[in-house]
């Protein structure tokens, strides 16, 4: 029987089958806790569902500072769940990552899924809204950008945001339930922009004053920039390597694969927290 044969199998016999008890409670009964850490302390703890028990009161979010972050807990130690042992480490070999890339799919997902277990709350998320403050018209060539002013694409340039504009998008994301705000620039780097980092650096003070975490993505920074971002307020910085070395001239050519080494390691001494993918 092909998947979609049986999805619809497995659709047609929950429908005709009646049962005792709601179908979502059949399946779960774990709450699913959106971040653990709030943006805004000492809130009196909410009843629960039958007035009886309150909750625990929020925590405190935690420090902007990836270094101070990582101050507040104590190395870690070997952990072993389900047969499977996991402890922090940053002096993975070639051999050892190969292997993990190699693994059968399913057999990723577990691992995967069993390690975070060892760390953190499996039901627990973070509610992040990500705002595009400056979209389109990017000089750069990624072959995989719409934004690119290089492709003729669907996306129409607009210039960078006002100031207000994003504190008040920053202020309706706190309001529905984020604790994270993110703001991304379709352009190769700040450079000399010094009226538009100005902006940018007000918009950071400005999301943070607010209790929230403040992410961004402004393409390649000099160590300066980092360190008036951070002084700002910035919690973390995204800034992906997209492919390999060898890889990646054919997917960009008007940046290097050490453009963004360089940035990334000036995120890192400014201590900020880098978000990182390929």
């Amino acid at each position: 029987m092909s998947s979609s044969s049986m999805i619809r199998s497995t659709v047609a016999h929950l429908r005709r089958t009646r049962f005792h008890r709601p179908i979502h409670r059949m399946f779960s009964t774990q709450q699913v806790v959106v971040d653990h850490y709030t943006s805004t302390p000492n809130i009196p703890p909410a009843p629960t569902h039958d007035n009886t028990t309150p909750r625990q009161p929020p925590q405190p979010r935690l420090p902007n500072d990836v270094h101070e972050r990582n101050s507040l807990f104590p190395p870690s130690e070997t952990r072993t769940m389900s047969g499977i042992t996991s402890n922090v480490r940053h002096d993975w070999t070639r051999d050892e990552i190969a292997a993990i890339y190699h693994l059968p799919f399913h057999s990723l997902l577990y691992r995967a899924a069993t390690v975070h277990r060892m760390y953190w709350n499996p039901s627990e998320v973070q509610q992040c809204t990500l705002l595009s403050i400056k979209t389109g018209g990017c000089t750069e060539d990624c072959s995989y950008c719409s934004q690119s002013s290089r492709y003729k694409t669907f996306v129409k340039p607009t210039p960078t945001m006002k100031v207000q504009e994003v504190l008040k998008a920053a202020a309706r994301a706190k309001e529905a339930g984020s604790t994270r705000f993110c703001m991304g620039a379709a352009w190769r780097e700040l450079g000399n922009k010094k009226n538009a980092f100005g902006h940018i650096l007000s918009m950071v003070r400005g999301v943070n004053d607010m209790g929230l975490e403040v992410c961004c993505t402004l393409g390649m920074l000099t160590s300066d920039q980092a360190r008036q971002l951070k002084d700002a307020g910035l919690t973390a910085y995204n800034h992906n390597l997209d492919t390999s070395p060898e890889h990646y001239p054919k997917v960009i050519s008007t940046r290097s694969y050490e453009d963004r080494l360089n940035t990334i390691a000036n995120v890192r001494e400014a201590g900020i927290s880098v978000c990182c993918g390929e």
